[in-house]
């Protein structure tokens, strides 16, 4: 069996300016913050980054530190933020602004299923959302056309798969193989985003023997999982 375990340099090592990462997280609960901190050594920069929002900045709910994604925009190495909500990180605000940063808000059930459609192979989505609204008119994420369907005498959007590069995920528990589950709120999108990009790399707060916990255990099969990081600090909920 391939051994998955590499260090959180190795895992990101691939990664070059401009392209596309998925982020796991719900204003930080369950980022994957060892691996965001390898992100910034490697001095990327132009990146796309996707999650549900902008992460949790400095002060907010007593942080002494920026978590998530609100560290990477910070650093000034996001070119395009994809998010579901953006209030809680005033950063986001200044910097879309000032010029520096591109924002593309996307409804949160329609961003989690376009994702889960890259992760599964599907061709798209349905969704009523946006229908009648701007969000019906405006191209997607990247760029593209959206289409308006009717079934049965109702509406829907076409909402094409998104796919990333790069997934990066938090998971509670994960096996050496790589199946795993999320505790409580980090499950968010530390879920669907496996599998959705060309490298899915998880960073476990715990990592068990193949066969040592139940299977039905886990909720993510590690199939969908290319590397498994080691380090990730237990999360408070």
């Amino acid at each position: 069996m391939k051994n998955k375990i590499i260090t959180a340099k190795e895992a990101v090592a691939g990664l070059r300016d401009g392209m596309t990462v998925f982020m796991g997280g719900f204003l930080a609960t369950g980022s994957p913050e060892v691996l965001i901190d390898a992100v910034l050594e490697t001095g990327v920069k132009n990146l796309t980054v996707v999650g549900n929002d902008g992460g949790l900045p400095v002060g907010a709910y007593g942080a002494t530190k920026a978590r998530g994604i609100c560290r990477l925009v910070d650093a000034g190495v996001v070119s395009h933020l994809v998010a579901s909500h953006v209030g809680m990180t005033p950063i986001v605000a200044e910097k879309v602004n000032a010029g520096e940063m591109k924002l593309t808000l996307v409804p949160q059930g329609t961003l989690a299923e376009k994702i889960r459609a890259a992760a599964y192979g599907l061709g798209g989505v349905l969704t009523p959302t946006g229908v009648g609204t701007p969000v019906q008119d405006a191209l997607d994420e990247l760029g593209r056309e959206k289409k308006v369907m009717e079934i049965n005498g109702k509406k829907y959007l076409f909402e094409m798969p998104f796919h990333g590069d790069y997934s990066l995920i938090r998971p509670s528990v994960a096996d050496k193989f790589g199946n795993y589950y999320c505790a409580k709120a980090t499950k968010n999108f530390n879920y669907v985003m496996a599998g959705a990009s060309t490298h899915t790399i998880i960073a476990p707060e715990k990592i068990v023997e193949i066969n040592e916990l139940d299977p039905d255990t886990y909720d993510v099969p590690g199939v969908l999982v290319d590397y498994i990081v080691e380090g990730e600090k237990k999360w408070q909920i």
